[in-house]
């Protein structure tokens, strides 16, 4: 049920209109005499409306909106007055209020304002969830097999409300799946509130999950909702929830068992209602084997599984999600669209993408963004490290999956053929890179090392262009003797 705060500094009227509202209008009311009352209510209290005055002693109806403004409140303030005085509602109303209206009204037209205060500030806060939702970059792409059966799967748990556990390596598209449960579940009109419990420190993960009441700890000045609050009637996703402390994994069962949470520092017990998706990288099982995790909490959230597969499982979904990533970068960058050449687009399908599966492709799509001047992205913009072969990094050409060693250019043989069973293309790749820095140094050599002079040289745009082909090729100009 919405709470409306009511400020008058005449009790007799403040207490007419929380009577009324309560009557009229199925809502809790809160009473404040004067503004700093109010101020001093608005931190304790989660408070969904406030009718105010605007002529009171002391703290007016002015100062309280300049306080909440200072603050950052989304809360709606309605502002009355009975002077008559519009101009200074309008005042009001630049202030931050959502809007007014003269003490002469009738209680139904009050309702009805309040009502729409509430109803806008939902609204906005669905408008913000659905751009999120919408982002061209968020979206699961892709038409490999692994995608069909993660769709399927997906689909086959959205309508049921028990918990799901998202399992999948770093940057896989665990929250992206979260979300399609969401909206295949309790759908778009309701909450969906992320948390990561790998980035919250430690001593504020319980007022996040739970909230807390004001004084509740050093700095807690005001009420706050925690995340199961917040996401009641809709879908709590926790990510990275093998990293949560082991005090904080007894709580979160009993909220699980309970459907109850209780505020830190307070007593007062709060129902929710909201469904819990989890997500994690790690082997939880292995963590429950070696105490780590509670077995309990374990099996609470795992009722149904959906594995995502990491990218190098789908590689034949680069190229759709190379170019869906390309539109929503450069529409965010506010750059022409640009294309990528096959051969580029070839050499990112061949990269195993093990360090952070689409969210390394995306950074680096990115970075070819930025490197590419014209309107097609080429070869040369390809970092060396994904351009080369698949499996081509570590020892014996088998990745260790930490990402280590240096990229090796492969040496050419006798017969055509190159060291470590690479083929006649990767030859004349080598070859050409060979030319094109041979080509820069030679330039360079010529123009005595004049940056601007070379490129206007070699044809290329500007000095920026020439300064990223020679950064490609680890050309730095020689230390004089």
């Amino acid at each position: 049920m919405p709470v409306v705060l009511v400020v008058d500094d005449v009790p007799a009227m403040a207490e007419q209109y929380a009577y009324d509202l309560e009557r009229l209008g199925t809502y809790q009311t809160i009473v404040a005499h004067d503004g700093r009352r109010a101020l001093d209510v608005l931190e304790r209290e989660a408070v969904d409306c406030v009718l105010l005055d605007l002529e009171m002693p002391g703290v007016d109806g002015f100062e309280v909106l300049r306080a909440l403004g200072k603050k950052g409140s989304d809360v709606p303030v309605i502002v009355y007055t009975g002077t008559g005085n519009f101009d200074r509602c309008v005042e009001a109303v630049r202030l931050g209020a959502y809007g007014f209206i003269d003490k002469a009204e009738s209680m139904e037209r009050v309702v009805r304002e309040i009502q729409n205060a509430i109803e806008r500030r939902t609204l906005v806060s669905e408008v913000h969830a659905l751009r999120r939702r919408l982002d061209p970059e968020n979206a699961l792409v892709g038409s490999s097999r692994a995608m069909d059966r993660l769709r399927e799967a997906i689909a086959r748990v959205a309508p049921i409300p028990s918990p799901v556990l998202i399992v999948g390596e770093s940057g896989s598209g665990k929250e992206l799946v979260a979300r399609e449960l969401h909206r295949l579940g309790p759908g778009a009109k309701t909450p969906f509130v992320a948390i990561n419990s790998a980035a919250l420190p430690e001593h504020l993960v319980e007022s996040e999950l739970f909230g807390h009441e004001r004084g509740a700890f050093t700095g807690a000045a005001t009420l706050r909702k925690g995340a199961f609050e917040a996401a009641s009637g809709g879908t709590l996703f926790l990510d990275e929830i093998g990293e949560l402390p082991s005090q904080i994994q007894a709580k979160l069962l009993r909220v699980l068992e309970q459907r109850q949470v209780t505020r830190l520092g307070g007593n007062r017990v709060v129902g929710v209602e909201s469904r819990v998706v989890a997500a994690t990288n790690r082997d939880l099982e292995r963590e429950v084997a070696e105490g780590r995790f509670r077995p309990d909490l374990y099996y609470r959230v795992s009722v149904h599984v959906v594995r995502v597969p990491p990218l190098r499982e789908r590689l034949e979904d680069v190229p759709e999600l190379v170019t869906h990533l390309l539109d929503g970068i450069c529409e965010r960058f506010g750059v022409r669209r640009k294309s990528i050449d096959p051969e580029a687009l070839q050499q990112l399908a061949r990269y195993d993408w093990r360090r952070n599966n689409v969210r390394e492709l995306r950074n680096v799509v990115e970075r070819l963004v930025i490197a590419a001047d014209g309107e097609t992205i080429g070869v040369e913009h390809v970092p060396p490290e994904v351009g080369e072969r698949r499996g081509e990094r570590g020892e014996e050409g088998v990745d260790d999956g930490k990402g280590g060693g240096e990229p090796r250019a492969p040496s050419a043989v006798p017969g055509g053929a190159v060291e470590g069973g690479e083929d006649a293309g990767s030859t004349f790749r080598a070859l050409k890179a060979e030319a094109e820095r041979r080509i820069l140094l030679d330039a360079l050599t010529r123009n005595d090392w004049h940056i601007t002079k070379t490129a206007h040289e070699l044809g290329l745009a500007d000095h920026a262009s020439l300064l990223k082909i020679m950064r490609r090729h680890g050309i730095t100009r020689p230390t004089p003797c």
